[in-house]
Formats: C-alpha cells, sequence, structure tokens
C-alpha cells in the first residue's frame, strides 16, 4: 500500500547527533531520507532572551503512515527543551521517488 510522501524539517545542534538521529530514522523505516544541511546560524527569542545558535537543518522524507513514529522519535531522543518539528506535505514529484519514500517507510508486515 502506498502512502502520501511528507517532508519533517527539523534542526540538530551538532554533526554527531544529527547523523545519529538520521541514521536511527532511516533503519527503523521511519523516513526513507534524511538530509543534513550545513550549519546556518539560528535566532529566536527563548525564555524572554534574544538567543543565537549554530545549527544543522535536516530534512526528513518520509510519509502519512510513519510521520507521527517519526515525530515522536525526534522529541524521544533530541536534546533540545522544545525542538523544531514541523511536517510538509508534498504536493507532487517525481512518481517513482514518492513511491520510493512509501516503499522504504513500510514496516515488516505490511511488505
Amino acid at each position: 500500500m502506498q502512502h502520501q510522501a511528507l517532508i519533517i524539517q527539523t534542526t540538530a545542534p551538532d554533526l554527531l547527533f544529527a547523523k545519529r538521529l538520521a541514521h536511527i530514522l532511516v533503519e527503523d523505516h521511519l523516513a526513507a531520507c534524511v538530509h543534513i544541511a550545513h550549519p546556518g546560524l539560528s535566532l529566536y527569542m527563548w525564555q524572554d532572551n534574544l538567543e543565537g545558535s549554530e545549527e544543522l537543518s535536516l530534512t526528513i522524507k518520509t510519509s502519512t503512515h510513519t510521520a507521527q513514529a517519526c515525530m515522536d522519535k525526534i522529541l524521544e531522543l533530541h536534546p533540545y527543551d522544545l525542538p523544531e518539528i514541523i511536517c510538509l506535505p508534498i504536493i507532487g514529484g517525481h512518481a517513482d521517488y514518492l513511491a520510493w519514500i512509501s516503499q522504504q517507510t513500510q514496516t515488516s508486515t505490511e511488505c
């Protein structure tokens, strides 16, 4: 069964955590692919103070079927009190790639 593909966007404080999270999500079939981008500066208000920190952006390709479990795993492992976790719909794309995402995020009982 094919499920709709979507993107989950999150950040990581360092490359070690980003790689660990990506590895777990892909190995557990919660994501088909995780792209880790170069560090960038994030500016935000936290507890009434302007904060700035270097973070890596993670683009997680997953499906509607596994999205909640993927978000739960991010929350479980993330060192931040309030990590960014944003789901973005994919409204189109290369059909074979979108089918691959669906296939990669199936549990072994669905295959």
